[in-house]
């Protein structure tokens, strides 16, 4: 399933000379097997639902709509993006994610119009799966959830922290926060349609393309982007600027 693979749209065709050849066992993939199925689970449920549903979604809806929509959302995670920035001690950063919070929400409307990056104000990216990766906790071995898609055993923990900080969960009507969450997926999945189209061009196996363009990513992220040279494909010593 594509929908957590939004920041690799302009990483996959970097990786396409990298990714690991068809055959190779890699240590860090040792359910494999496993990952494998689910992910082809994953897959059929994307074709024959999500995909659909995006392009449906993408083409009712004008441009300059569906990109609020994507901005409401990028700004209600802005807040679980605070709360890492903390636990990582990142105490600059978490003063301009809040800014971007406070600015989006009042004079963007909710967060409909991405003011904050027009003041010079980027957006970040910060979950607590980097939190642990940061103060030393190893990834573990890369793991495909079912309908989440890529992950590492450190990750899918991290996943589970990060609903603690999810606004929508203040919503008082469950249906409202499903319905939220529903429209949140079809928007993203909606933004990923392309590349879904690079990923089928450019793969021998999208498996393995997927899995690598995100551990890499994952390592990267870990670093703030300047990961040493020897950590860049091994999830297994990605021990964070926190040790």
């Amino acid at each position: 399933m594509l929908l957590p693979l939004l920041p690799l749209a302009t990483l996959l065709l970097l990786l396409s000379g990298c990714a690991t050849v068809p055959g190779e066992a890699d240590p860090a993939d040792p359910l494999e097997p496993f990952n494998r199925q689910v992910h082809r689970f994953n897959d059929t449920i994307d074709r024959s639902l999500l995909q659909p549903l995006a392009e449906g979604y993408q083409a009712a809806l004008p441009t300059p709509v569906s990109r609020s929509i994507s901005n409401l959302f990028s700004n209600l995670d802005d807040v679980t993006v605070l709360a890492n920035d903390l636990l990582q001690l990142k105490f600059d950063q978490a003063a301009q994610d809040l800014t971007r919070i406070v600015f989006n929400s009042s004079f963007g409307l909710f967060g409909l119009f991405d003011v904050a990056t027009a003041w010079g104000l980027p957006k970040h990216d910060e979950d607590f799966g980097q939190t642990l990766g940061y103060w030393g906790l190893p990834s573990g071995p890369y793991l495909v959830l079912p309908l989440l898609g890529p992950s590492t055993l450190r990750d899918a923990g991290g996943r589970v922290a990060d609903l603690a900080t999810d606004p929508r969960r203040d919503i008082p009507d469950s249906g409202d926060q499903n319905r939220l969450r529903a429209l949140n997926i079809v928007d993203s999945r909606a933004n990923l349609l392309r590349t879904g189209e690079l990923i089928d061009q450019a793969a021998l196996d999208p498996y393995l393309f997927v899995r690598d363009a995100y551990l890499q990513r994952r390592t990267n992220q870990i670093y703030d982007g300047e990961p040493p040279a020897d950590e860049l494909f091994d999830p297994f010593r990605d021990l964070g600027p926190g040790q």
